[in-house]
């Protein structure tokens, strides 16, 4: 994507390279995917999927870069997964909840509305990655998934109406915030740059804050798509307990 978009003093054409990430936890109530990613046949035909939007985001990950396959190489199929809990329902991020029939789709009560608003497409929601005949189960405050503090959902809106992030507490190595495009990346939070691609300015500054106090209590923040931090972060099947 162009970088004028996250950072305003970049050159207009200047691009930057943002990373999609999913996430599995096993828990042991059942397995949870945040995000799904963008869907596989993007790789190849972006513009078939996605029309327009195309212009903006531009694939460069190969065919076989997809929460599906990554599943697969942990020895999971789709059918595996009990949750599936979208951060917001922008392409990049539930691309690949159509394959996941048996889960429970979890999403914000203010993002499902939004997504099917008039016109919603000028706001990047794509019926065709998020409305796939199913049932949402949608929640509009804090949740704590398994009732144990180990998977709770944080309402950080701003970048959409219901952008949320999960706070995830491991044995080891700890304490994660998965913050989603509330963060896009770290910069923004450093220098309290609000990106472009905002819906509302005024709450992404409030959940700025709230990520701020959240970190400030030894909370690790993952960004949503921050490159340089995706470098640093151990990644595979043991890295976390």
């Amino acid at each position: 994507m162009r970088k004028s978009i996250y950072l305003p003093d970049a050159g207009r054409e200047e691009l930057i390279e943002l990373p999609v990430a999913s996430f599995l936890i096993r828990h042991n109530q059942g397995n949870v995917l945040f995000d799904t990613g963008c869907h596989p046949s993007v790789a190849d035909n972006a513009e078939e999927r996605w029309g327009s939007l195309a212009k903006l985001m531009t694939p460069i990950s190969r065919a076989q870069d997809n929460v599906l396959v990554g599943l697969r190489d942990l020895g999971l199929e789709p059918d595996d997964v009990d949750v599936v809990v979208s951060s917001h329902l922008h392409p990049d991020h539930c691309g690949c909840n159509a394959f996941f029939h048996k889960a429970t789709i979890i999403c914000h009560a203010s993002e499902l509305e939004a997504a099917q608003r008039p016109q919603a497409e000028k706001a990047g929601y794509l019926a065709s990655e998020w409305n796939h005949g199913g049932s949402f189960e949608t929640i509009d405050t804090q949740r704590d998934v398994f009732g144990d503090d180990k998977l709770i959902l944080i309402p950080l809106p701003g970048h959409t109406p219901g952008t949320r992030a999960r706070s995830l507490h491991l044995s080891t190595p700890g304490h994660f915030l998965l913050a989603s495009d509330t963060v896009s990346l770290r910069e923004t939070l450093d220098r309290e740059i609000v990106p472009r691609n905002t819906w509302k300015p005024e709450l992404l500054l409030k959940s700025f804050f709230e990520v701020r106090r959240i970190e400030a209590a030894g909370v690790t923040v993952i960004c949503g798509h921050d490159a340089q931090q995706w470098q640093t972060l151990k990644k595979g099947a043991d890295a976390y307990h």
